[in-house]
């Protein structure tokens, strides 16, 4: 036991090293400058400052659940048509349930050439905790691209569809909604308390041997000779 309770802690020293780089390669993504969106995209990709110029197809947006640290409502993505000839989708900000309506908020469905400065996302498949996307019933819970994209319509040869989103920064939309800039970037990181708790089982568990050990042979139901 002891040795296996070692290994874990050994273990989690492994993973406290990796989220510590996770971390530091995250921030750097953060901090950068923002660069032209690929065309493809890895995992070393999300949360990439990039740059956007094309036109919004706001005919086209769709309202994902979200709760977010102004309260419950729903991430507004609206397909960007870029100059590059691609579509990507823009999560622009939160609206709280009153704003749902594209009548409600009409100043922030933007016509024409903009420029959209964000973070790059991976997609969202599936849906959120035990609740599925129902795209026939236009209910969704994450950001699902390929999803969305086939329930809007997006893409064909002239137009491909990008493989992620991009969050919109905190730059004011006229009318105020959506509000961008709500992107939470944080990542549990637990791996030394993990590592300390079992290194001290492992401690623990060879206290328990030595004591058992050094005790008379008849406490520890060895016949006497």
């Amino acid at each position: 036991m002891a040795a296996l309770f070692a290994a874990l802690g050994v273990w989690q020293v492994q993973r406290l090293s990796w989220k510590l780089d996770l971390i530091a390669r995250v921030e750097a993504r953060l901090q950068a400058a923002p660069v032209a969106a690929p065309a493809a995209v890895s995992a070393a990709d999300e949360y990439r400052r990039v740059r956007l110029e094309g036109r919004f197809l706001n005919d086209r947006e769709t309202l994902v659940q979200a709760v977010t640290e102004l309260g419950g409502g729903f991430w507004v993505l609206t397909p960007l048509a870029t100059d590059s000839g691609t579509t990507v989708l823009v999560n622009r900000g939160f609206v709280p349930p009153e704003r749902r309506d594209p009548a409600s908020r009409a100043a922030g469905l933007i016509e024409g050439p903009v420029a959209i400065t964000g973070l790059l996302r991976l997609t969202e498949p599936g849906g959120g905790f035990l609740r599925a996307n129902d795209p026939a019933g236009n209910r969704w819970f994450s950001r699902d691209v390929a999803a969305i994209a086939a329930a809007r319509g997006l893409g064909g040869a002239g137009a491909p569809v990008a493989s992620y989103f991009v969050d919109a920064d905190a730059t004011p939309v006229p009318g105020g909604f959506p509000v961008g800039g709500l992107t939470v970037v944080r990542f549990a990181n637990n791996h030394l308390v993990y590592a300390l708790t079992w290194f001290a089982l492992a401690g623990m568990c060879l206290a328990a041997a030595v004591f058992v050990w050094r005790r008379p042979a008849g406490m520890r139901g060895i016949p006497a000779s």
